[in-house]
């Protein structure tokens, strides 16, 4: 009998692509095979993600095209789309099964199903866990485990919580027994993600301080033979609470990339309150100088929208103080678009041109401020960790601070000393010592 073939495509976060793997291994455990190219395949499952609307113009492009390229092909959508906009994939793709977010371990039913010439459409919430379920991990030295999903806030331009729901936070011990399969399979990152890391455990009494560190401990385990890091995925700055001092704890063990995602989206508190963030300019900042002060070297990344409905050009402008003088050392920068569902989608948008002069001018300090930090590090010595080859030729490691570094003649998976040669507003340049 003849192996039916599957792609999967994947737009979007870590979590989006830790989705896929569980849909691979679900389709592998049933007999089914995972290709690399659309070309080879019976079936295209497209995982979506909407957070953005450029992202939603390429999902939906994507999907309009395979249509039309392969006419054969069996097409499933899956992901964020699907609960936010289904009135849309349905009249762009009127014949096509779905697998929501929630649905995963539905995923070789609705691939069977589709395959016998059904539409099937899976699309409910549910509480079922994302640890412990089979997976195939697309990077053999990379793991990624969904540590919760869903979050805890109401912020007004997103609609990723409708497709994710509420907080549903899965045990520390299945996640540190995750873990510890993933380091004897010879991992040597671990990557903790969710839609809000640090919303994790406040519906189960635990907290994520406490994970880290656990994951962090299995170092000590006598059957973990390999050196690992662990990175911990974005974080809402008002769930981080009353524990921050634990908090800074964990981020102190040494197996822990010196690295936090803690989005700020603007330096107004009055644009802060009218988006429903729940935290203000000032304990943001308290937050990034209680890191700073006990961990030197951790780098800041943050996201910043631009042009909100009611952002003022005094907004803007503290928008651009901020980033003056906290100096993130990486910034996400988005120009604000109505998302489907959110409640600020009934404000009037601002001019685009306005938009596109706001976010070039925060994009050159942004660009000086990277370039600032990166030139200080040239000349001093680092222990990395090797983990993907280069587009341009070379190969990518991260510092312990998780900055990107290229260098020759290193192995993937290897923790290798280099010297900083030179640094641009991106990337490091680095050669190997010792």
């Amino acid at each position: 009998m003849e192996v039916s073939k599957i792609y999967i495509d994947t737009f979007g976060c870590t979590f989006n692509q830790a989705d896929s793997q569980i849909m691979a291994g679900n389709l592998i455990e049933n007999k089914f095979e995972i290709v690399n190219v659309v070309e080879e395949a019976d079936v295209a499952i497209i995982n979506t993600c909407y957070v953005k609307q450029p992202t939603e113009s390429k999902v939906t492009n994507r999907i309009q095209k395979l249509k039309i390229q392969f006419p054969d092909l069996k097409v499933i959508v899956s992901g964020c789309m699907v609960g936010i906009d289904p009135k849309k994939l349905d009249k762009i793709a009127p014949d096509t099964s779905w697998i929501g977010p929630h649905q995963l371990n539905k995923t070789t039913d609705v691939v069977k199903s589709t395959l016998n010439g059904e539409i099937s459409r899976e699309c409910d919430f549910s509480k079922d866990t994302k640890v412990g379920v089979p997976k195939l991990r697309f990077d053999e030295l990379i793991h990624i485990i969904q540590i919760c999903e869903g979050c805890l806030g109401a912020c007004t331009y997103c609609c990723t919580r409708f497709a994710r729901g509420v907080l549903n936070s899965y045990p520390i011990e299945d996640i540190k027994k995750e873990a510890k399969k993933a380091l004897l399979d010879g991992c040597v990152e671990i990557q903790l993600t969710a839609q809000d890391t640090v919303a994790f455990g406040k519906d189960t009494d635990e907290k994520l301080s406490d994970l880290i560190k656990e994951v962090a401990n299995l170092s000590n385990d006598p059957d973990i033979k390999n050196d690992f890091r662990i990175r911990v995925g974005m974080m809402h700055p008002k769930n981080i609470g009353n524990d921050l001092s634990n908090f800074i704890e964990a981020f102190k063990l040494p197996n822990v990339y010196k690295f936090i995602h803690i989005p700020i989206q603007s330096g107004s508190n009055k644009i802060l309150s009218d988006m429903r963030r729940n935290h203000t300019l000032e304990e943001y900042k308290n937050i990034i100088e209680a890191f700073k002060k006990e961990i030197p070297s951790i780098t800041i990344a943050t996201d910043i929208i631009v042009g909100y409905p009611t952002e003022t050009e005094e907004d803007f402008e503290k928008t651009a103080e901020f980033l003056k003088d906290v100096k993130p050392d990486l910034v996400h920068l988005s120009k604000y678009r109505h998302r489907e569902g959110a409640p600020s989608s009934i404000l009037e948008e601002i001019p685009h041109e306005i938009m596109k002069r706001r976010s070039k001018y925060l994009t050159n300090i942004k660009s000086e401020i990277t370039e600032d930090e990166n030139k200080e590090l040239v000349g001093t010595k680092q222990r990395v960790l090797v983990v993907e080859k280069g587009f341009k030729g070379g190969f990518i490691a991260k510092t312990d601070s998780y900055i990107p570094v290229v260098v020759d003649n290193v192995e993937i998976g290897t923790f290798v000393n280099i010297k900083i040669t030179e640094a641009t507003s991106t990337y490091l340049k680095g050669i190997k010592i010792g």
